[in-house]
């Protein structure tokens, strides 16, 4: 006697079959590190909203895995960020069925990078959802729905870098620091944001601007400050890292001879501006610096290569060898 199977709407033997576990995955992301030491900080508020979230779709075979996928710090302006990474790797490890947001700008706030990331979740058959933003992501209306929010989120993205630029350049007409790199010579005052001289290292510089104008051409004042033992600034970031402390090469020198800063003012583009700092080389030398190496920049440094006028240079040759 035939037995007749069970129907295909999900019982067996007069049961329902238990919904096929949801592997879920919680992404968080913050554009700064500020207030991340804190106890309970945004990405933990982040988490907490796609766990209640996902415990809420239990019923439908919602689990959330408990590695964390959180990037404090890090821009949603591109994908270099280490826990996306992680999470993008092990989607395709198979080991995610869905990525879960609190918004859809914290996965990512460039349409093209979204794209890239929605190919490899549609690879690797994962849904996405936003906790604050309603849709689903395998319908052609939640597509275009999506695209709408990220696209808003690279318009804010945009408006923020231009009213940054546009802050920085008013600073610096204003002649004020606005941040980067500390130069030799000076020491930042972080309170008061500005350069302060640092006498020490300001006798240095003055000292490094005389050597050029002794030797007429870069690689024998690197020799020099070799030979002294004499490297670039070293200092230490806010979260404790050294930087800098290196021995000069041409592009360092370069830089440092061509500073308007030493003379206290600040550049902006191509424009020139008085700056609140105190100058540490005197505007005549820097001048005379400058004139050096538009001339060496011009000629290639001829006129040092026969500083002493020989006039034969060039014309004899040495017969093993060549040179002249």
């Amino acid at each position: 006697m035939t037995r007749t199977t069970s129907r295909a709407d999900g019982r067996e033997n007069g049961r329902h079959k238990p919904p096929a576990a949801v592997r879920c995955a919680i992404y968080t992301r913050k554009s700064t590190d500020e207030g991340l030491d804190q106890e309970f900080n945004s990405l933990d508020a982040q988490r907490e909203s796609g766990e209640h979230y996902v415990r809420a779709q239990e019923g439908q075979g919602w689990v959330c895995l408990p590695t964390r996928y959180d990037d404090g710090g890090f821009t949603g302006g591109n994908m270099e960020r280490p826990a996306l990474k992680r999470l993008l790797a092990d989607i395709e490890a198979g080991q995610i069925d869905c990525v879960v947001v609190y918004k859809v700008d914290r996965l990512s706030r460039s349409l093209l990078d979204f794209a890239r990331i929605m190919e490899t979740f549609d690879k690797h058959a994962v849904s996405f959802v936003s906790v604050t933003q309603q849709f689903n992501t395998s319908t052609s209306m939640g597509r275009l729905m999506l695209n709408v929010l990220l696209s808003f989120a690279q318009f804010e993205r945009e408006i923020i870098s231009e009213r940054t630029r546009d802050k920085m350049a008013a600073a610096r007409r204003k002649g004020k620091y606005v941040g980067g790199a500390p130069l030799l010579g000076y020491d930042i005052d972080r309170d008061a944001s500005r350069l302060v001289v640092n006498e020490q290292e300001a006798v240095r510089v003055q000292q490094i601007f005389e050597l050029y104008l002794e030797f007429q051409s870069l690689l024998p004042t690197i020799a020099e400050l070799d030979r002294r033992g004499w490297t670039t600034k070293r200092w230490t970031t806010k979260k404790g890292t050294q930087r800098g402390g290196r021995p000069f090469n041409k592009n360092t020198l370069y830089g440092l001879l061509t500073n308007v800063a030493y003379v206290g003012k600040v550049r902006y583009k191509h424009e020139v501006y008085e700056g609140e700092h105190e100058g540490i080389v005197d505007p005549d030398t820097f001048e005379e610096v400058q004139r050096l190496l538009r001339t060496n920049h011009r000629t290639g440094g001829a006129r040092v290569r026969n500083r002493f006028g020989a006039l034969l240079k060039g014309l004899l040759r040495c017969a093993p060898c060549g040179c002249s």
